[in-house]
């Protein structure tokens, strides 16, 4: 029995080493690109030797695929549990819209998401490749809710490239644009808060617009923290922990008894 606690304390400690890694990583990926980082830097902001991170992902490339998939099973999850809370009988233009305005709420707030794809975009090579391959699921989302929309909407059909381009090009401003959109906006006595509710306004009636959108129907929340969902706020350990998460449930469970 010794033993077994042991070596659960054991996994603890090693999933926590790892989600420490990842998440030191996926900062400093984020603010400084990954041309930019080595492992040492990881390891002195993560506070583990240079040899561990080698033990448990091999080398920085590693490192970033293993990110890169956590990010994707997360935005996919996000995203299907954001349809899931909008109402079945909600008409398919309004659950598109619904959709579209939580979602570039999400991509605000949550920055590194976008700062991680665009820095692997610029990386261009066998980064972007995968970037490219693993967005498959994450498209399926969109091109479901778009072909339902123009089956619906015949004459006034939206194109799902222009739809999510709009969504990306719109979130990455206003993260990697931070400091020319507060120069702007302040001019006019606006908080920083308030000058990225001011930018998503601006998605908020575009996609009002292309999805054919009543005003009263319209969302104009007073901050942007309203249309996220819980899972937001611990979006790291959604994103990096899963056999954390499940080392700790257990560890829990077999204290208890």
């Amino acid at each position: 029995m010794t033993e077994r606690k042991q070596g659960r304390r054991s996994a603890k400690t090693a999933d926590e080493t790892k989600f420490q890694i990842l998440m030191t990583a996926t900062k400093m990926f984020c603010e400084s690109g990954y041309e930019r980082v080595s492992l040492r830097n990881i390891s002195e902001q993560a506070g583990v030797s240079h040899s561990l991170i080698r033990h448990h992902f091999g080398s920085k490339e590693k490192i970033w695929f293993a990110i890169s998939d956590k990010l994707h099973d997360y935005m996919e999850k996000y995203m299907l549990d954001l349809l899931s809370q909008i109402p079945e009988n909600t008409p398919i233009n309004e659950l598109m819209y619904q959709f579209d305005i939580r979602m570039m709420a999400h991509l605000i707030l949550v920055p590194e998401p976008i700062q991680f794809i665009a820095d692997g975009i610029r990386q261009e090579g066998e980064f972007f490749d995968y970037f490219i391959d693993k967005n498959g699921k994450l498209s399926l989302i969109f091109n479901k809710l778009t072909d339902e929309f123009n089956a619906a909407h015949p004459n006034n059909k939206v194109e799902l490239a222009e739809q999510k381009w709009i969504m990306i090009s719109s979130a990455h401003a206003a993260i990697s644009l931070t400091p020319m959109l507060k120069a702007i906006w302040m001019e006019y006595g606006k908080d920083p808060q308030q000058c990225l509710l001011d930018h998503w306004e601006l998605f908020n009636r575009y996609s009002a617009s292309s999805l054919c959108i009543a005003e009263e129907k319209m969302l104009h929340p007073t901050t942007l923290e309203e249309l996220l969902l819980p899972m937001a706020a611990c979006w790291k350990h959604c994103c990096c922990v899963e056999e954390f998460s499940s080392t700790l449930e257990h560890s829990e469970s077999d204290s208890s008894q």
